[in-house]
């Protein structure tokens, strides 16, 4: 399922409400920092990358602003999200603070929402910009290193989930961590982020970080590989108690 567009929707969220989102990236093949086997816009393509220019992104944004605002429709979030890791357009700081602007002249009460994965942390204009987003969403769906690698597939050769962790502490407690949990196998090897050591070794990851909020949820669409499963809800409540426990505002999706 892959965003055709600059700007897409409005679509219905499950975790964010009405939500308008926006593709930084390549309108006809993702190409991302992870290769999750789960992602519902597939596996990662062997393209050349593209990515529409900042006024491309102003200019389709504002007409869609312009548009709803005329028929006087609202949105909950304007959400970077798209074909792969959004923090990895070379303008995003540019673009989140035009976006901002234009958020704020056609639609004061959206909030901005990026989600991420995680591996863009290292540089700091990017974590300038995402500490200015009102849901700053970041992808831990392991804290055992073998688990996500299986899970994620990173694409960078100096990617750990130990950096991915250092990098969510530098928000002060006001990111959001967002945990996909599934069961299954890929390429002869067992998956399943839900066992006891797992779920131990990630709710340590969450204490380290004390988010302001966490989302737990699970497959809810068809995903590019088939030999995955779902976790259903009463399991996540069980995970999501631990969380609980700790004053964590926690959101179950299923």
């Amino acid at each position: 399922m892959l965003f055709r567009e600059i700007i897409v929707g409005p679509i219905k969220s499950r975790r964010l409400g009405c939500s308008l989102g926006v593709n930084l990236l390549h309108q006809e093949a993702k190409i991302c920092t992870f290769d999750c086997i789960y992602c519902e816009c597939g596996l990662n393509f062997k393209a050349e990358s593209h990515q529409p220019t900042p006024q491309e992104v102003h200019d389709a944004l504002e007409k869609r602003l312009k548009e709803m605002q005329a028929k006087g429709e609202e949105i909950d979030v304007i959400t970077f999200a798209g074909n792969g890791e959004p923090t990895t357009h070379a303008h995003f700081a540019e673009i989140v603070d035009d976006c901002i602007a234009l958020r704020d002249k056609y639609m004061p009460n959206a909030k901005l929402s990026v989600l991420s994965n995680a591996t863009m942390l290292w540089k700091k204009d990017v974590v300038e910009a995402l500490k200015k987003i009102d849901n700053n969403i970041l992808k831990l769906d392991s804290a055992i290193e073998s688990t996500a690698r299986i899970i994620n597939q990173p694409q960078q050769s100096f990617y750990t989930v130990a950096k991915a962790i250092e990098g969510m502490m530098q928000f002060d407690h006001k990111c959001v961590i967002q945990t996909m949990f599934l069961r299954g196998s890929f390429k002869g090897l067992k998956v399943d982020n839900t066992t006891p050591e797992e779920i131990d070794a990630w709710v340590e990851a969450v204490k380290k970080v004390m988010p302001r909020q966490v989302q737990l949820y699970s497959i809810d669409r068809k995903t590019p590989v088939d030999t995955l499963v779902k976790v259903e809800g009463g399991e996540l409540e069980v995970i999501a108690r631990r969380i609980k426990d700790l004053g964590i505002e926690t959101i179950v999706t299923y």
